[in-house]
């Protein structure tokens, strides 16, 4: 009798051990998601974003970012200081991949995207885009932009242009052109016979997503700027030097809300794959361990990233990736050989 006593007094003993164990465990991983975030500060991404707790995995996935700089490819970088919204891919039978930026695209719900105009202006003029207006600078503040460059009509012939930003349907920025010079004389006075407009600067299968409409430029983000594209309600976009910013839904409140948060790039729901993983019923965010302002990632060259960051799982089995900075990694001949794997 008293041996079955000991047994059952050695087995409580166990159990009780092992539940103390567990709590632990899970408080000590609970306290390394939160020390993600500035104290009392919320989750990023509430349980009930779109596509937060979808069972399906092709549907979307949920993303959040904070302080974000996304290089799209070597000419174009966007800066993100607060996003929410989805991650939808582009083809049905095919998950969004980080090594394929054309897989997928972010469906804004409500954000802040700033390009520099330095970027913006390049970009034309490094890819080989066919249109007779070339030498682009761009400048300008608030609603006002201004445009130089070189017109080839005869002659090159160098213009500037003053327009109107207004943000158009189907998010797509509408400029409307206000003034139009011509070798810094107006060309109505002067150059009249050479019959020079608006349409003259961009032929009409030259530049895929630039539409003119008399004295109007429409331009399709989607389509004009490099992978990933995005989609959302544009609410504004004006210039803020040396930026040009695009305003989706409302979303200036939750930048102010969001500034003692660490920079962060978090997706939940969906699946996707990334180098030779995929992870279903997606829980991942990558944090930035830099000490800068922005977040630097770059798709090109993410996976030498993730190779001298590090990783956590989170209690419920997610995944938390702390990663430096691009311009933060050594530039050693290990590094150059890291690559996306190739397809078989």
């Amino acid at each position: 009798m008293r041996a079955r006593v000991a047994v059952l007094i050695s087995v409580a003993g166990s159990l009780v051990v092992l539940l103390v164990w567990h709590f632990h465990s899970r408080n000590r991983a609970g306290n390394l998601v939160s020390s993600v975030f500035a104290p009392g500060s919320a989750e990023a991404l509430p349980r009930d974003a779109p596509g937060g707790t979808s069972d399906e995995d092709s549907g979307p996935t949920a993303v959040s970012a904070h302080n974000l700089l996304l290089r799209k490819g070597p000419d174009f970088r966007v800066y993100i200081p607060w996003l929410r919204g989805r991650l939808v891919r582009t083809r049905r039978d095919v998950n969004p991949n980080f090594d394929d930026p054309e897989s997928f695209l972010l469906n804004v719900d409500t954000g802040v995207v700033h390009a520099n105009i330095g970027d913006i202006a390049n970009f034309p003029n490094t890819n080989s885009f066919k249109s007779p207006l070339k030498n682009i600078q761009l400048s300008g503040s608030g609603d006002q932009v201004k445009l130089r460059g070189t017109l080839h009509k005869i002659i090159p012939l160098p213009i500037e242009l003053i327009g109107t930003l207004v943000a158009a349907p189907e998010n797509r920025i509408q400029i409307h052109v206000t003034k139009l010079d011509v070798l810094k004389i107006p060309f109505k006075g002067l150059l009249g016979g050479l019959n020079v407009k608006v349409a003259d600067m961009f032929h009409p299968q030259g530049v895929t997503g630039i539409e003119v409409s008399e004295n109007d430029i429409i331009i399709d983000t989607q389509k004009v700027l490099p992978a990933p594209h995005i989609h959302g309600t544009l609410t504004n976009v004006r210039v803020v030097n040396p930026d040009l910013e695009e305003i989706y839904g409302n979303a200036e409140n939750a930048v102010a809300a969001a500034k003692e948060w660490r920079n962060f790039l978090q997706f939940r729901g969906g699946t996707i794959d990334f180098g030779k993983l995929t992870m279903h019923h997606v829980d991942l965010m990558m944090v930035d361990i830099s000490k800068d302002s922005w977040f630097d990632l770059d798709l090109v060259h993410y996976q030498e990233q993730l190779v001298y960051g590090y990783t956590r799982m989170t209690p419920q089995a997610g995944l938390l990736i702390f990663m430096p900075d691009l311009d933060g990694l050594p530039h050693t001949t290990s590094t150059q050989n890291i690559h996306p794997p190739v397809s078989d």
